[in-house]
């Protein structure tokens, strides 16, 4: 299990190696959390910054990596939340995505 906090409610969360983020809608049972849209990568709804533990949510994708440049986050510590897969603690928030 790992641990995964959300800031900045700083909410900490424990999932299983290899967890995608997207179960943190089940976890939480709707409290406050990462918004996620269409979980496909495609919507950019649930842009989030990784504060701590980037390597902990494995790498951008190719298409992940385009997406987030177009939508103005070329740095590698923005991630689309629903490409993560979580195998070791990490520190996240979510990001409102610009207005282009």
């Amino acid at each position: 299990m790992h641990r995964l906090t959300l800031m900045p409610q700083g909410i900490e969360v424990w999932l299983p190696n290899n967890a995608a983020l997207t179960e943190l809608d089940f976890e939480l049972h709707g409290q406050e959390s990462i918004p996620f849209g269409c979980r496909a990568g495609a919507c950019g709804a649930c842009v989030i910054e990784v504060l701590e533990g980037v390597t902990n949510l494995g790498n951008r994708q190719d298409s992940e990596d385009a997406f987030l440049h177009r939508l103005g986050y070329p740095d590698q510590r923005f991630r689309l939340a629903c490409q993560c897969r979580l195998t070791g603690a990490a520190t996240v928030q979510a990001v409102a995505a610009p207005s282009n």
